[in-house]
C-alpha cells in the first residue's frame, strides 16, 4: 500500500460523492464524520473556523477502505484502519506537508496512526482524552426523576444556549468545536437542544441531538453547571431527549463519554446505553516539516 494510494481534496461534495456510501455502511462507527459533513453541508466550509475542512479517501481496486476529515484547527478524524493503513496516511499527510496536530478515531486506530506519525513526523505524541461510544437499547427512564419538566430550546433561550455551550467546553477541558453562537442559531432551528427546568421555568441541565444523518442521531452535548450536579438532571433530560428522538422514528441513537467521568458512563448505562467502540484522543507535538496547503 502507498501513500498515493490517498486521495485528498477540500471539496466537500466530491468527498461525499466518493465516501458517502462507506460512511453511510457503518453509521455508528462513522457517526462524527457523517455528522460533521452534514453540518458543512447545511452551514458551509467555514463552519468550524476560518479555515477551509480538508477530507481524504483510501479508494483501493474501485472500493473505498476508509476515510479521514479534518476542520481546522482540530484534531485529524479518522475511520478504522490497519495498521498498514495508518502508516501509509502518516506518509501522505507528511508528503502532502499537512499539518495534523492530533487525532480521534476508534482505539486502536488511534495508537496506530500515533505510531506511525511518531515515527513519519518526528511528533511527540500523548493521550488527551478516552472516550466510549455507546448505543441506546433499551430505554429506562432514571427513577426517581427530579422535580421539574422537558422543555424544548427556543429563540428566547439564544443567550443561555451560548453561554452553556462555552460553559460545556470549558468543562470537558477542551475548545468548543463551534463558535457558540453559530452552533445556538443552527439547534434552535431544528429545535435540537431540550432543558430540563424547575417548575418555575429556570434551566437546570440541557441535551442536545444533531440532526438525523443515515438513520441515527447521536446525543450531544449534555451539560448541568457545576452548582447543580447531582441531582438527577443530566439523567433526566437525556431520557427526554433520547425518548424524543425514538418518538420520531429514529432507531439508532448514539452518545459519547468521557471514560475518565465514572458517573457520566454508570448514569447513560443505568438509562439503557450500551457500549459499542472506545475511542482515543491524541495531541501532537514537535512536528517537523508540516506547511499547510
Amino acid at each position: 500500500m502507498r501513500p498515493d494510494d490517498w486521495y485528498c481534496t477540500q471539496d466537500l461534495t466530491g468527498f461525499l460523492s466518493h465516501a458517502g456510501g462507506f460512511l453511510r455502511s457503518r453509521p455508528d462507527l462513522h457517526t462524527v464524520a457523517l455528522t460533521v459533513t452534514e453540518t458543512l453541508r447545511r452551514s458551509g466550509a467555514h463552519a468550524y473556523g476560518d479555515e477551509a475542512p480538508v477530507f481524504g479517501v483510501l479508494e483501493l481496486g474501485g472500493q473505498v477502505r476508509a476515510a479521514y476529515f479534518r476542520t481546522p484547527p482540530f484534531r485529524l478524524n479518522v475511520t478504522p484502519l490497519t495498521a498498514e493503513e495508518a502508516e501509509s496516511l502518516a506518509a501522505h499527510l507528511v508528503a502532502l506537508g499537512h499539518p495534523v496536530p492530533g487525532v480521534v478515531a476508534a482505539h486502536e486506530t488511534a495508537e496506530a496512526f500515533a505510531t506511525a506519525w511518531r515515527r513519519q513526523a518526528g511528533a511527540r505524541c500523548t493521550v488527551s482524552q478516552r472516550q466510549r461510544l455507546y448505543r441506546l437499547g433499551n430505554l429506562t427512564a432514571p427513577q426517581p426523576l427530579p422535580a421539574g419538566r422537558a422543555r424544548v430550546a427556543g429563540k428566547e433561550d439564544r443567550e443561555q444556549l451560548v453561554r452553556w455551550y462555552r460553559e460545556f467546553g470549558e468543562a470537558v477541558g477542551d475548545h468548543a468545536a463551534r463558535d457558540a453562537a453559530a452552533w445556538a442559531d443552527s439547534r434552535i432551528a431544528y429545535g435540537g437542544v431540550t432543558f430540563w427546568e424547575s417548575e418555575d421555568g429556570t434551566p437546570l441541565a440541557m441535551a442536545g441531538v444533531t440532526p438525523v444523518v443515515a438513520g441515527q442521531v447521536r446525543v450531544a452535548p449534555v451539560y448541568t453547571p457545576a452548582h447543580l450536579r447531582g441531582r438527577g438532571y443530566a439523567g433526566a433530560v437525556t431520557a427526554q431527549v433520547s425518548r424524543a428522538v425514538l418518538a420520531s422514528g429514529v432507531r439508532e441513537v448514539l452518545l459519547f463519554t468521557d471514560l475518565a467521568n465514572q458517573t457520566s458512563n454508570s448514569l447513560y448505562q443505568r438509562i439503557g446505553y450500551r457500549p459499542v467502540a472506545d475511542f482515543t484522543a491524541y495531541d501532537f507535538r514537535g512536528t517537523r516539516g508540516t506547511r499547510g496547503f
